[in-house]
């Protein structure tokens, strides 16, 4: 598996990238382009990697993922259940250099700041919904309304940032390559004792080289990664199994102790395993 690096297909005689993926896996490969991407998640769930940072993903989720951020969607496995998802791409100059640029437009101008580390949508998520679903049915001027209509929506929403590091550039073709290698590995891996020279040996770099390649291009080290895909999952498995203990839990995502689980659930989420358990079932998020 490689990263891919590539221009979304643009429909002739058509500005807005509209697509949508009904299959049973999204797009797994690590990948950017230089589009902004806007995703609606109609139904599925499972984790999505972005820049530095983890992040699951359910039904109704809405995501934005800046021009050049590399980025996946791992969704959970399932033979007999469809996953949906919508995506509109764009970037600032799509209609042009200078469109966004119009006084008319100036409410507009801070999702283009905003949208550089990505977002998470917390609010007026029914109202970006309705519109994401009418793009798949509208074209030309009326597409473009409802873009703009969804780009104010966004401006004056609740949001929640996706990654702490902004990527600079287009990630080179080797180093993209290594990289999902290394995230295809932990997503399959992750409940399993994961060293250090295993990681490295898979890429033929000393633990060393590995540790700085990782850390100069995810912002955290490996482990840090490991333990932020852990957990993850180990929400997951609190807000879908209450049959589970929380002990069992934390065995299923790879924690070798439980005190470890807990001291890193914690700092993680800010609170204890227990407790998001009992809000995940009142749905009562932090």
């Amino acid at each position: 598996m490689r990263v891919q690096t590539f221009l979304v297909a643009k429909p002739f005689h058509e500005n807005l990238i509209v697509q949508e993926t009904r299959s049973h896996t999204f797009y797994t490969d690590l990948h950017q382009h230089n589009e902004i991407q806007l995703s609606l998640i109609v139904n599925g769930t499972g984790k999505l990697v972005v820049g530095d940072s983890i992040h699951p993903f359910k039904n109704g989720d809405f995501f934005v993922i800046g021009s050049n951020t590399p980025h996946l969607f791992k969704n959970e496995n399932s033979k007999n259940r469809e996953v949906h998802m919508i995506s509109l791409f764009f970037t600032e100059s799509t209609f042009g250099k200078n469109f966004f640029t119009l006084p008319d437009l100036d409410d507009l101008k801070p999702f283009f700041q905003i949208s550089n580390k990505g977002f998470q949508l917390l609010s007026n998520i029914n109202e970006v919904y309705s519109r994401m679903q009418l793009l798949c049915q509208t074209k030309k001027a009326s597409r473009l309304i409802l873009f703009l209509q969804l780009l104010q929506i966004l401006c004056n929403s609740s949001k929640k940032p996706l990654s702490e590091f902004v990527y600079p550039k287009v990630t080179g073709h080797i180093a993209g390559e290594r990289l999902q290698v290394v995230f295809d590995y932990a997503l399959r891996r992750f409940n399993e004792d994961i060293k250090l020279k295993t990681i490295s040996d898979l890429l033929y770099m000393t633990p060393n080289a590995f540790c700085k390649f990782f850390k100069q291009r995810t912002n955290k080290t490996f482990f840090q990664f490991l333990n932020e895909l852990r957990i993850e999952h180990a929400c997951q498995l609190l807000q879908n199994k209450s049959d589970l203990s929380i002990a069992e839990i934390s065995e299923f995502s790879g924690f070798k102790s439980i005190s470890n689980f807990n001291r890193k659930f914690k700092s993680n989420k800010g609170v204890v395993a227990s407790k998001y358990r009992k809000r995940a079932q009142n749905d009562v998020f932090l």
